[in-house]
């Protein structure tokens, strides 16, 4: 019952009561993820930072914590009105300050410059995109050369719910995803085990090669 109603929207909330459900879910389920993204990425204070399906916000916060430079720049798309909304509003000083720009956005098609962007980080995220590699490639496209990419997510809980037709097809699988960084132009491609908090999770990391 519970994924019959929340599970339509982990991808894409709405502004529903369900929707409600999934931003409480996401938030209590990937504080550790979206923290240990944004720790493993190395940000820099002048860097410009990039969060694809931003969600709630936890992952912007800890991120625009970090841009303390005068050039430090932060980026986050989401596809879902909803969550854009609602990352808009915990944002808004940083917004209104042009440090932080959202975008209401698919991953596919980003309002972002070439070879713009120095990290991305993403939790939670890819299984949701309905083309692997047209995502990977924009994600390529607006990362400067030798920028770093960083996904957190926990392998064990994507065995669980796959069954339960939450994903598109096997593009959850963690080999996949890997598969289609490499065919658009990363490397040093590779996934590690990590644990914080007592959770065990997995991070990939993969750089732009341009």
């Amino acid at each position: 019952m519970f994924f019959k109603t929340v599970g339509p929207q982990l991808g894409r909330p709405t502004l529903s009561v369900a929707g409600w459900l999934t931003s409480k879910l996401l938030t209590w389920r990937n504080r550790v993820l979206e923290e240990n993204a944004v720790k493993l990425c190395g940000i820099l204070p002048d860097d410009t930072v990039l969060e694809l399906g931003h969600g709630p916000g936890l992952g912007l916060e800890a991120a625009a914590q970090l841009l303390t430079g005068p050039k430090g720049k932060l980026l986050g798309i989401d596809y879902s009105e909803y969550m854009h909304q609602v990352s808009s509003k915990r944002m808004q000083q940083l917004i209104a300050a042009g440090k932080v720009t959202l975008h209401h956005s698919d991953v596919a098609s980003m309002p972002i410059a070439d070879s713009s962007v120095d990290k991305v980080f993403h939790c939670n995220c890819y299984y949701f995109w309905p083309d692997l590699k047209r995502g990977t490639s924009e994600i390529h496209r607006v990362m400067k050369p030798c920028g770093l990419m960083v996904t957190t997510l926990r392998l064990e809980s994507l065995v669980q719910i796959a069954p339960k037709n939450v994903f598109t097809g096997e593009s959850w699988r963690p080999e996949d995803y890997m598969q289609a960084l490499e065919a658009t132009g990363f490397c040093n491609v590779r996934m590690e085990d990590r644990t914080d908090k007592q959770i065990t999770f997995q991070v990939i990391f993969a750089t732009a090669s341009k």
